[in-house]
């Protein structure tokens, strides 16, 4: 599932860098290799107290991959309302959540067979 050969690891790590920039909470990254019904690689799960820390993380993860890795997303689809924003990097989906609305779905829960790294808050 690569896409243009981008190490899945850089990409990650560059996804993770553009949520901790601007102060994104309760990251989660679920790793979904070994399911067979997976449809990517990862999930990388976070969440902002409102819509405009919503679409602040969006727009940091995007600079900074932009920046670093010369990459963007697919496709991004959720900044209108920013409750559910979901970024496409094919083979990492950023699902980026009001807590409350992340709290509603537990779209961890759905994927009970992946293996969960929780990265701690830096701040």
């Amino acid at each position: 599932m690569a896409k243009k050969n981008i190490n899945n690891d850089v990409l990650l790590a560059n996804i993770i860098k553009g949520i901790e920039e601007v102060k994104g909470n309760d990251i989660d990254i679920l790793d979904l290799r070994e399911i067979d019904t997976a449809v990517c690689d990862y999930f990388v799960i976070c969440n902002g107290n409102s819509n405009t820390q919503v679409n602040a993380i969006v727009n940091s993860i995007q600079k900074t991959v932009s920046k670093e890795i010369k990459d963007k997303p697919w496709h991004v689809e959720g900044t209108d309302n920013a409750e559910w924003v979901l970024m496409d990097y094919v083979c990492i989906v950023v699902h980026v959540f009001q807590k409350h609305i992340r709290e509603y779905y537990t779209i961890e829960s759905l994927w009970g067979d992946a293996k969960i790294t929780k990265i701690e808050n830096k701040y």
